[in-house]
């Protein structure tokens, strides 16, 4: 049995919960408040290499200012000797993408519901000077009650100087605005607000407005607006969303116009809020400026043998207030952040399993102590497709495997999902009935 405990100063790490090309996010508690929050964890050696000092403190920088219900909420900022971490509020409710992915398209009442929320966030975000840059499904998260909550800030842009333009290219291509793609400065505010209107799209009809195999007839589309909507959009939503997605920035309507539209005002109530106090960035220049000497403990035990040991306390975390069907019900994953499913095979037969079918699948295979990482090139060749693959014990005999998308595109990922598993179909366990909840929790140790 491998048993791992980590701590980071009066944090208890647990469970991966997200990673990309430069930081992990860590699923933690506050030792001392017994709260759940959200560990980005960022080496130092990662950040000098790739010269990103500027990038990250401007990430946590603007994570700061931007405070605001729906936003992801940036409490702390440690540092250790060789890492830094970000502390985020935790939001259970998985990514507003899984939940089109899963329904297909949302009710328009409801997609109205969460583009008020973005339109809230996003106007906030401008009142302080700040642009998103990045706004996309795939970065709208949901809390426990299904409110929205914005996050990643790492292409924001803060308030600027001169001419008042941007002028850095960034983004996910079929959410970008066409002056984005050009190179003449544009602005962030009416950027941003393009994006928003393709999320509204998407929300509505379960598919993209532009979307192209090669990026020049992508671009193409986009610089033309060449869409249409589809024949149950309402007339007023039709309206709003070409007066949206109007590629002129200059006569695009802007949010002071969107609050005043007759379709976004319908049980549109503003949110009242108390404005925190004045933030300070010195907690965050200090982890920056004098790393080496200020620092958090990292305390860490593993004895290796097995598969992680996931405890009770994270086992209840991850399945959302006690509800343990998801973890067996695999209809359930698409609308989790991450997908998984759970096997009674001895762990190694688990993970010998998952590299033959992933090589079939013509995948690289890489593992590490009961992890796998799958890598391949994304179904339109346009870049890196990965999978991270990780065996935890939750009971005697009794594994999950947590299968997260690492890189590549979330709607690929959950095919990519769907078919992977149909291929395991021999290792994944399939209960008659879902094990209760107290039997569960009798039954693992910790």
């Amino acid at each position: 049995m491998k048993k791992k405990s980590r701590n980071v100063g009066k944090y208890e790490v647990g469970r991966t919960i997200g990673e990309g090309t430069f930081a992990k996010v860590k699923f933690a508690r506050n030792c001392e408040t017994g709260e759940s929050v959200a560990m980005k964890v960022l080496a130092k050696s990662t950040i000098l290499k790739h010269r990103m000092v500027d990038q990250i403190k401007r990430e946590i920088s603007i994570m700061k200012i931007v405070r605001h219900p729906n936003i992801v909420r940036l409490q702390e900022v440690l540092a250790g000797r060789t890492k830094i971490f970000i502390i985020l509020e935790f939001v259970s409710g998985g990514e507003l993408f899984d939940k089109i992915v899963h329904q297909g398209k949302l009710p328009e009442n409801e997609s109205r519901k969460y583009f008020q929320q973005l339109i809230d966030a996003v106007a906030h975000c401008h009142s302080k000077g700040v642009y998103h840059r990045d706004l996309k499904p795939e970065n709208l998260l949901l809390d426990a009650y299904g409110n929205l909550k914005v996050s990643d800030f790492g292409l924001s842009a803060l308030p600027l100087q001169g001419d008042g333009l941007l002028h850095t290219t960034c983004g996910t291509p079929n959410y970008v605005a066409p002056e984005v793609l050009g190179d003449q400065g544009y602005d962030g505010s009416a950027a941003d607000i393009w994006s928003c209107g393709v999320i509204l799209f998407v929300l509505m009809a379960g598919y993209l407005p532009f979307d192209e195999t090669n990026l020049s007839s992508l671009y193409r589309k986009i610089n033309d607006a060449e869409f249409s909507c589809p024949f149950w959009f309402s007339p007023k939503a039709n309206k709003l969303i070409h007066m949206i997605l109007d590629p002129n920035p200059k006569t695009r309507i802007r949010i002071d116009g969107i609050r005043k539209d007759p379709w976004f005002k319908k049980n549109y109530a503003p949110l009242i809020y108390r404005e925190d106090e004045e933030v300070s960035l010195d907690d965050v220049c200090a982890v920056f400026e004098d790393i080496e000497d200020q620092y958090v403990a990292e305390r860490s035990e593993i004895k290796d043998g097995g598969p992680l040991l996931m405890n009770a306390f994270e086992m209840i975390t991850l399945s959302q207030g006690l509800n343990l069907s998801a973890l067996f019900d695999r209809r359930q994953d698409y609308v989790n952040r991450q997908t998984r499913f759970v096997s009674r095979k001895p762990a190694h037969v688990i993970i010998s399993n998952v590299e033959a079918v992933a090589e079939s699948m013509g995948l690289k295979v890489h593992t590490r102590n009961y992890k796998t990482r799958l890598e391949g090139i994304s179904a339109n060749r346009m870049g890196q497709f990965a999978v991270v693959l990780e065996v935890y014990e939750v009971a005697p005999s009794l594994f999950m495997v947590d299968v997260r998308k690492a890189a590549g595109d979330t709607l690929e990922y959950h095919k990519f999902y769907k078919n992977f598993c149909a291929k395991l179909e021999e290792i994944i366990w399939k209960p008659k009935e879902v094990m209760g909840r107290s039997n569960l929790l009798k039954t693992m140790t910790y």
